[in-house]
């Protein structure tokens, strides 16, 4: 996994990061199809609309590594939406993913085991953030400048997880790593991310994760034509909000195109939850949803009879005081290590 701390304007964020791409000779093979070309060229145009400070960090680093600027956004925006035609790009439409975040103990805590082909589990990336402008930001992410989950100076925590959407489905708009970078530089709690979510054209099924420190908790489950707020569950220990890779609520599920392998998604959302009923985390303690993660109390990273596939990250965020535990592979046999560099910014 790679470590990378990015300040300044999002051009010059950019212009960084291409520049690392130029040194370690990356190459892009992206081949979009006309489908997929119209679709990223109409989702720039919305995301410029919305979000134009991340068009500049990408124009950065495609002015940097001399490729057209309209391909690779086009490209940025149908990952995780409709990069259908596998073998000839990158990445694979194939995503597990379990997150959740609980209070209990006294403790506001966050948990991911970020499932996914093996192959993309070196070029990960834990990123801090300091935008001109914008929020102070630790993300994590398989991709780069969208992210999988991450962690606002605010103690604001905002993540997605994938659901499969037919094609015929999919509209211009954000896809749901794009989602998760926006919430994190623009928003400061829940109340604010969901006004910020609210008007965004969404391209595709997705569920976003927000917890504040206020306590409170939600997933957002979100098609293009529909959304449903599913607030958190409470028990004796406390409240917990789950995500996994389809959609929960009664009023969501027709719009659910999950179909044949999902990764025990079911089985994964009911570990988690069950885990939590029965008090296994209701002390609030970073082990105890580090075990949960591993797996101690039920499936969750155990995909050794899946091919080609594994939880490749694994992550903790205390809300309270801003440290983030990871485990930068799965979790089972990696151990987590503490993340303070989102913390000692606010410090210093």
């Amino acid at each position: 996994m790679h470590h990378l701390n990015l300040e300044g304007n999002h051009y010059e964020m950019g212009v960084t990061r291409g520049k690392i791409f130029r040194q370690c000779h990356t190459l892009f093979p992206i081949q979009l199809d006309h489908f997929q070309l119209r679709h990223g060229r109409h989702s720039e145009e919305l995301l410029r609309a919305f979000f134009p400070e991340v068009c500049e960090e990408i124009r950065g680093v495609s002015d940097t590594i001399g490729v057209d600027y309209l391909t690779f956004a086009s490209w940025m925006l149908c990952m995780g939406c409709c990069m259908y035609n596998l073998k000839r790009n990158i990445p694979v439409e194939i995503r597990g993913c379990t997150a959740f975040a609980y209070s209990a103990g006294g403790r506001l805590l966050y948990g991911r085991n970020n499932d996914l082909p093996p192959w993309l589990r070196d070029d990960s990336k834990s990123e801090l953030y300091t935008p001109r402008g914008g929020s102070r930001f630790y993300m994590a992410t398989s991709s780069f400048i969208n992210g999988e989950e991450g962690f606002n100076e605010h103690g604001l925590a905002v993540a997605m997880t994938f659901v499969m959407t037919k094609p015929a489905k999919i509209r211009p708009g954000f896809n749901s790593c794009f989602i998760v970078r926006y919430l994190l530089e623009k928003a400061s709690d829940i109340e604010q991310a969901l006004s910020l979510l609210a008007p965004l054209p969404i391209a595709s099924n997705c569920n976003i994760l927000l917890a504040d420190q206020t306590g409170r908790m939600a997933v957002i489950e979100c098609a293009p034509s529909a959304r449903k707020i599913r607030e958190a569950e409470s028990s004796e220990y406390g409240s917990i909000v789950c995500t996994v890779n389809r959609f929960i609520s009664d009023e969501m599920k027709p719009y659910d195109d999950t179909v044949g392998n999902d990764y025990g998604s079911y089985t994964r959302y009911q570990v988690v939850m069950d885990s939590f009923s029965q008090g296994y985390l209701a002390d609030g303690s970073i082990e105890a949803a580090e075990r949960l993660l591993k797996g101690d109390y039920g499936f969750l990273c155990q995909y050794d009879h899946e091919p080609d596939f594994e939880t490749v990250w694994s992550t903790v965020f205390d809300l309270d005081d801003f440290t983030i535990y990871r485990a930068e592979g799965d979790p089972r046999k990696i151990p987590f290590l503490r993340d303070d560099r989102l913390r000692q910014g606010l410090l210093l």
